[in-house]
């Protein structure tokens, strides 16, 4: 199981693995068990943005337990935003903004866990 950062510019926070682009987060997205997932929404000039992301989630129906939105856009966030909640399983938490702090460190060493499946206290 891994967790993801997609984004072109950001440094990847400790215990995330980076996809620089649309295309290879898609690809992670399909071969890994993804716990928790941050995406970004303009990702270079003429490049495939979050969205690309998003549209692969809702049509393979491969969510994570875990999505935030990061990104400084934010008419590409609410787009991302709006498709996800509308198409997400209940189980699914969604959050419209960046990862907390404590989030982050728990998951840089290694100690945060789903608990059965449900929405960990985190926002």
């Amino acid at each position: 199981m891994i967790d993801l950062y997609l984004d072109d510019m950001r440094k990847c926070p400790k215990g995330f693995v980076l996809a620089k682009n649309a295309e290879e987060c898609v690809e992670l997205l399909r071969e890994c068990e993804v716990r928790v997932l941050s995406l970004d929404f303009d990702l270079g000039w003429g490049a495939p943005n979050g969205m690309e992301v998003v549209r692969f989630l809702v049509a393979e129906q491969k969510y994570p337990a875990y999505i935030y939105l990061h990104s400084s856009s934010a008419a590409g966030r609410s787009a991302m935003y709006h498709m996800l909640y509308t198409n997400k399983p209940d189980h699914v938490r969604l959050f419209n903004h960046p990862m907390p702090e404590e989030l982050l460190r728990l998951i840089a060493s290694g100690k945060f866990e789903v608990e059965n499946g449900s929405a960990h206290k985190l926002q």
